[in-house]
């Protein structure tokens, strides 16, 4: 008798596990938009998806300039639940449309004040900053010493040898623009890149790319991101890592909810994983600044003077003046625009 109940409470477990299943595999998709690198896709979602079980995360992944601009497009339908790994910059224009939700995540108080918003509508997990891809094997065939000043590389020995990024479709490119131009000021900043773009073999729809082709000996120079230079160098390519004494350009890689969502509870418990020290150490693999102060992580070959020489950048400004700013510079530039895929 005791055997046969034994059978039959087993029967029973085995049922109630089988009828348990899916509701334990049940996940929620939630869609985000990001212009994370793509070698950190698989890390972010593996680690969102350890901390909250119950989302399925699917990236909607593009360049800056692109996610900004189908974001904005879509502001009457947002299909997106979400925006992480997007610039800061960025983001202040969607705040300024009315797009995104105010919510503060958990633990954010702890995070360096500049990188969160006073009303919650954005959290910055990273700071990137524009830099100098130098080739010094390649400098060397051609007399040239390593620039110090943005102004150097308008030297005419450089000219078809530079590469940079375009700045309507790279966040680094656009950083860097708008950074000359607050430094500078604008009819300074105009005419440094009308001299510039005398000496661009290619503006490239990737802040990476510039510095992949200056360490492959394919230009001289590229301006590019803080850690891909770091890397490139790393893996033994002649460069230095320059940033240039006047300041270099800057923008931290943010967060937020789209007002709207459906998802609105999960998107919350995700925003408060991103806020988290854990998450910060995971940011700390790819970039040199993150947003909690205790977590630091600086890569080989970083260029020691990087975060000094951060320019005091008005986000807002540089959010406001986007569209002018692109307009302008496509009128003067995109005649040397890579083709686009």
């Amino acid at each position: 008798m005791f055997a046969k109940l034994l059978k039959v409470a087993g029967v029973g477990a085995l049922l109630a596990g089988m009828l348990a299943a899916p509701a334990l595999a049940q996940k929620t998709k939630l869609t985000v938009y990001t212009a994370l690198e793509n070698d950190q896709l698989a890390p972010f979602k593996t680690e969102i998806e350890k901390a909250v079980p119950s989302v399925d995360i699917e990236w909607v992944r593009d360049s800056t300039g692109v996610i900004t601009a189908r974001f904005l497009a879509e502001k009457d339908n947002p299909k997106a639940d979400m925006v992480m790994g997007l610039a800061a910059s960025s983001l202040l224009a969607f705040k300024k449309a009315g797009l995104l939700e105010a919510y503060v995540p958990k633990g954010a108080d702890a995070l360096r004040p500049g990188f969160r918003s006073p009303d919650g509508t954005w959290t910055a997990h990273d700071a990137y900053v524009g830099i100098i891809c130098f080739n010094t094997a390649e400098a060397d065939k051609l007399g040239l010493t390593a620039p110090k000043s943005w102004k150097d590389l308008t030297n005419p020995k450089y000219k078809d040898k530079l590469v940079m990024p375009h700045p309507a479709s790279s966040g680094t490119g656009y950083l860097t623009v708008a950074a000359w131009l607050q430094l500078m000021g604008e009819a300074e900043a105009w005419a440094f890149m009308d001299a510039l773009h005398q000496n661009i073999a290619v503006y490239t729809h990737s802040g990476s790319a510039p510095c992949v082709q200056a360490a492959k000996g394919e230009r001289v120079a590229g301006i590019a991101l803080d850690m891909r230079g770091a890397r490139e160098k790393t893996a033994g390519a002649p460069l230095e890592v320059i940033a240039p004494v006047e300041g270099v350009g800057w923008d931290m890689e943010a967060y937020a909810i789209v007002k709207g969502s459906k998802k609105l509870d999960l998107a919350k418990a995700v925003a408060d994983w991103a806020a988290s020290k854990p998450a910060n150490e995971l940011y700390s693999k790819y970039y040199a600044i993150v947003a909690h102060p205790e977590v630091k992580n600086v890569p080989k070959n970083y260029p020691a003077e990087a975060e000094a020489r951060m320019a005091k950048i008005d986000f807002q400004k540089m959010a406001d003046d986007r569209e002018r700013v692109l307009a302008e510079w496509s009128k003067r530039y995109d005649a040397k625009a890579a083709p686009k895929n």
